[in-house]
């Protein structure tokens, strides 16, 4: 498997930007896509965000395996890291954040309050890697079209403050990709949920990994979407892939099948999926 590296310019100067600021807000925000929860999040974050009240958000709820979003929210709490999974587009979704903000900031809030101060809205910064979903999420609790949306990596490129509420105010950052992968899975597991741009992967290497995750945790929506039989999913991956290739009429054109076929996964057109188990899961 080829290596998967991106870090571009932009990011480091983002880095030192919320280093910054971080003295203008109560809590961080850090967003995670739930459907890989750990592959998404940035190393370099806990050393940038230091001491702050910390608030894990698990975004695409609605494109993740429910039953492994709550078996990992269970598991971050656990471990003592607050975590909500959400739907950015569920407009429950900017109170269900309030709450757990206010929570956590409980003793703080009540400071404040006995020194006369009223009404003073909670500040936090969003942070996360690209494509995480902050654009649509912060567009849907400000309920106006502020922040850019795409379905590629890397739209936002600076900071800007939102307005949510009377009780909650925004600070919006790009997204930070750390400068390595260590382990080149991670970064694998970045480019099927799209991440990364498409112009530093190989397609049929991500496919062929999002392949066999499937053949072993969703064989039966392998089976219905691409008209498969048992026994093709007992076939080598590459073999299996070209099967697949000419059943979606592509004939031996197997690059662009790749590349549909990482699109239908982004899409939600096998369904609801995780590619990050927790250790419970990995043990079933």
């Amino acid at each position: 498997m080829a290596n998967i590296q991106w870090y571009p310019g932009h990011m480091a100067k983002a880095i030192h930007q919320i280093q910054d600021n971080l003295h203008l807000v109560d809590i961080v925000f850090e967003l995670v896509d739930a459907r890989i929860p750990e592959a998404s999040r940035n190393p370099d974050i806990e050393k940038v965000i230091q001491q702050k009240p910390h608030l894990l958000i698990m975004t695409k709820k609605d494109l993740a395996d429910p039953q492994k979003t709550a078996d990992w929210v269970a598991h971050y709490e656990a471990q003592g890291q607050t975590a909500i999974a959400v739907d950015s587009r569920n407009r429950a979704t900017a109170k269900q954040i309030t709450q757990a903000a206010t929570t956590m900031l409980a003793d703080k809030l009540a400071k404040i309050a006995a020194r006369g101060i009223t009404n003073r809205p909670i500040r936090a910064v969003c942070v996360g890697i690209p494509n995480v979903g902050k654009s649509t999420l912060l567009n849907h609790i400000v309920n106006k079209k502020i922040a850019k949306v795409g379905d590629r990596p890397g739209v936002t490129k600076g900071q800007q403050w939102l307005k949510a509420s009377n009780k909650l105010e925004l600070l919006d950052t790009p997204g930070i990709l750390w400068p390595k992968f260590e382990d080149q899975v991670v970064g694998t597991k970045l480019a099927v949920t799209g991440a990364i741009k498409e112009n530093i992967y190989p397609n049929d290497d991500v496919a062929l990994y999002a392949l066999d995750f499937f053949k072993h945790h969703y064989a039966n929506r392998l089976m219905e979407r691409y008209k498969l039989t048992a026994d093709q999913l007992t076939l080598a991956n590459p073999d299996l892939l070209l099967v697949m290739t000419k059943n979606a009429g592509m004939r031996e054109d197997w690059e662009r099948f790749c590349v549909a076929f990482l699109l239908d996964i982004r899409k939600g057109r096998l369904g609801r999926f995780t590619l990050d188990l927790t250790g419970a899961q990995r043990d079933v």
